[in-house]
């Protein structure tokens, strides 16, 4: 199991970097998936938005103001809300391959 972030889908001003990371675990989860499928080994990639972390904090000085205002606006999610999906993923019967699950804040437009 992987874990990328809705970054991989939608890139936004100042995270180029991170971007690229979280969209390439995409491209490396999907390789793998089809890589290992003859041995039946299931590959998932969790995509996360926006879950009450300290991520926001780490982010650099001069855009720390505009992205704490962006998810001040929504209600985040929390960490056990991604647990649910993987819960799903792991949970699944052998014939049901999950290869992706994006989960997002319900009020998250990104």
């Amino acid at each position: 199991m992987e874990f990328s972030s809705t970054a991989g889908r939608v890139a936004r001003p100042g995270t180029a970097v991170y971007a690229m990371t979280k969209t390439g675990v995409v491209a490396f989860s999907e390789a793998l998936r089809q890589e290992l499928q003859p041995q039946r080994v299931r590959v998932s990639v969790v995509e996360p938005g926006n879950v009450d972390t300290e991520l926001a904090s780490h982010t650099r000085a001069e855009l720390r103001s505009g992205v704490e205002a962006q998810i001040q606006q929504i209600e985040r999610m929390v960490p056990e809300d991604i647990a649910r999906a993987v819960v799903f993923i792991v949970a699944s019967p052998r014939r049901v391959a999950v290869n992706e699950i994006l989960v997002r804040a319900a009020d998250q437009t990104w």
